[in-house]
């Protein structure tokens, strides 16, 4: 008899071999996904039944940080998801020690958003196992020069 899959693995929302290798480590996950318009990094804990959400940030905050709103366009940008990901470790309140990334379904890109999102939160001081490899340079995360000024502005007031 066929075993019958899960609902959420059906509907393409939940990877679940891979979900299990990440909670056998027993580390705190950095989740970053991407939407069409947001980047979204949370510090997210796993128990026996439930993830619970340490801390979140999504990539409409840095508006309040500085970001201008003609450029809200932008927010997905690969500037913008680095510092998302510094956003995330500088508000960050609890003590969180070593995370492992959590991509989801996300297609494994070197050099993308969600690697620059992870890269800007090792350079805020988040410790985690990585191949610097699979990151993004800085020179191509400040390659534009209309976001590059915002970058630096926006990254000062952090």
């Amino acid at each position: 008899m066929p075993k019958t899959q899960r609902r959420r693995r059906k509907e393409r929302k939940t990877d679940y071999k891979s979900r299990f290798n990440l909670l056998k480590s027993e580390k705190p996950r950095l989740v970053i996904r991407k939407t069409n318009r947001y980047i979204i990094v949370q510090i997210v804990e796993s128990t026996i039944a439930q993830d619970r959400v340490i801390a979140e940030v999504t990539s409409k905050d840095l508006l309040a940080k500085g970001w201008p709103k003609e450029k809200s366009g932008s927010l997905k940008s690969l500037p913008a998801a680095y510092l998302t990901g510094y956003l995330l470790v500088k508000n960050l309140k609890a003590k969180v020690g070593e995370v492992v990334l959590d991509m989801g379904l996300q297609r494994n890109v070197h050099g993308s958003r969600i690697y620059a999102a992870f890269m800007g939160a090792i350079d805020a001081g988040l410790k985690s196992p990585h191949n610097p490899e699979s990151l993004p340079d800085m020179k191509r995360i400040q390659s534009n020069e209309k976001l590059k000024t915002i970058f630096e502005k926006v990254k000062g007031a952090l």
